[in-house]
């Protein structure tokens, strides 16, 4: 889900004291569909919020969006205002000794997914919790409506404010993706397979435009004991992480020749069936025992992922910061579209059939126009019949599937936000009709799996992380069984 201005364009030489909201930032204000994007970061060392404050009045505070507030008079624009760091720096005062730290930094988020904010200000904040847990000595917390752009293009600029701890004059160095080469030979074979992939192209995009529309209408996914009920929405949120290895995840991807994402979505296919079949068996736990092995899913489940692709490339970390340092024009936000994503939830002999059969569908997504369907049918609708239109047409689609799934790659050297060098990443989502939402985040050698999800509809999040870490270490070995 994203935010592009009508020009797409932002200038901060020729910013304007007012802009008018775009039609996807007046989509999250609908009560339905009071979307935030919230992005934790563990931290080596404790916060000095003097520091803190000191660097997002030299960057975030120069982007427009972040030195803007909501006129809700109308509802339809942005206007310039002066900030107040005080209110949007959030420094609780905690006692560094007190046992449970873990949890009492959970409860603490979970309680702001209860908390709407104030819209006479900047609709962001930052929250510095000084505290020492099991994987970082502080932990910081930004909560940014997600009217101000998508997940995307945030995370991006957050990451334009962060350094290299080893070289603090340079940004992030974070992976590009390979275009694959052309394999034009000429002739009359590349001719007819050329013709052929174009047929497939528009069978697929068909066939996917259709099912959409189905999802639309009245196609629901299964009623699983993930799926969450009419209304989950607005139920509070409880957010978890685990970090797994990367050089596992970037072995089993050399050996299959496949990439991080077949990977990870065939991990997730694993979690999540060993997760839901510890759920139907009725047990608590059932590692190595007789019903762990047999099969206690139903025979079919239809259990679906909506996965949010831009439509044009992300704004690199480069642009973002030229244009907080030297008020250089770049893009902001993204144009957005929906993927629908089928996942095979069942027991298989074999832990690599899971990333063999996530790769066969992500492989078969990708010889398809859905995402930029999606978008256009998107925009159609919201210039012909209104923001109401598109808000229930959008909530339908979400409450009809199961989660929500995303993954972005990150740094590759370790980071430091304002000079305080950064041991995880772990942004989520809240304020969509899903009960459950996976993101995976790389930095450096390590994938962090940060979860989202409705206390009432999944108890026991640390068990889908310990399957999740399960399932990768299951179809890791199996590769080295291979060797």
């Amino acid at each position: 889900m994203g935010e592009s201005d009508n020009n797409g364009m932002v200038s901060m030489e020729e910013e304007e004291e007012e802009q008018p909201l775009s039609p996807a930032a007046r989509l999250f204000h609908s009560p339905s569909f009071n979307c935030y994007i919230i992005a934790i970061l563990g931290c080596n060392t404790k916060f000095k919020p003097d520091v803190i404050k000191s660097g997002l009045e030299q960057t975030l505070l120069k982007h427009p969006r972040f030195s803007s507030k909501l006129v809700a008079d109308d509802g339809q624009r942005w206007t310039k205002t002066i900030v107040d760091l005080e209110d949007h720096v959030i420094v609780p005062d905690l006692d560094p000794n007190i046992d449970f730290a873990d949890q009492l930094v959970e409860d603490y988020i979970s309680e702001l997914t209860t908390k709407p904010m104030d819209l006479s200000k900047p609709l962001w904040e930052l929250h510095l919790l000084n505290i020492k847990t099991s994987d970082a000595e502080a932990v910081g917390v930004f909560r940014i409506h997600h009217s101000m752009g998508d997940g995307a293009s945030l995370i991006s600029l957050l990451l334009a404010c962060t350094r290299k701890t080893l070289d603090p004059e340079a940004l992030p160095s974070v992976p590009e993706n390979k275009q694959a080469g052309s394999t034009n030979s000429g002739g009359f074979w590349w001719f007819l397979l050329a013709f052929l992939s174009v047929l497939r192209l528009i069978w697929n995009t068909l066939v996917d435009v259709l099912l959409f529309g189905a999802t639309v209408m009245f196609m629901k996914d299964t009623k699983t004991p993930i799926k969450g009920a009419p209304g989950v929405e607005h139920n509070i949120k409880k957010f978890v992480h685990r970090t797994i290895s990367l050089d596992d995840i970037k072995l089993v991807k050399n050996a299959l020749n496949m990439t991080v994402n077949d990977v990870v979505l065939g991990v997730t296919q694993a979690g999540l069936s060993r997760y839901l079949n510890r759920k139907y068996a009725g047990e608590a736990e059932i590692d190595g025992g007789e019903k762990h092995r047999k099969s206690n899913l139903p025979k079919s489940v239809r259990l679906r992922a909506t996965i949010l692709v831009n439509v044009r490339p992300t704004v690199g970390i480069q642009a973002l910061a030229n244009m907080m340092e030297k008020g250089s024009k770049t893009r902001w936000g993204n144009l957005i579209g929906y993927i629908l994503l089928p996942f095979t939830i069942a027991l298989q002999d074999d832990p690599l059939d899971y990333v063999r059969k996530a790769k066969a569908t992500i492989d078969r997504k990708k010889r398809s126009l859905e995402s930029i369907c999606t978008f256009s049918g998107g925009v159609l609708i919201l210039r012909t019949f209104g923001v109401k239109v598109a808000t229930v047409l959008t909530h339908k689609v979400l409450s009809n599937t199961t989660m929500a799934f995303s993954s972005m790659v990150g740094p590759l050297e370790e980071i430091s936000f304002y000079g305080h060098p950064l041991a995880y990443i772990a942004p989520s989502v809240y304020g969509h009709p899903h009960a459950l939402t996976i993101h995976f985040q790389s930095y450096v050698n390590k994938m962090t799996i940060a979860l989202a999800v409705d206390p009432n509809v999944i108890p026991d999040p640390y068990q889908l992380c310990d399957d999740l870490e399960e399932s990768l270490k299951l179809i890791h070995d199996a590769i080295l069984k291979k060797v």
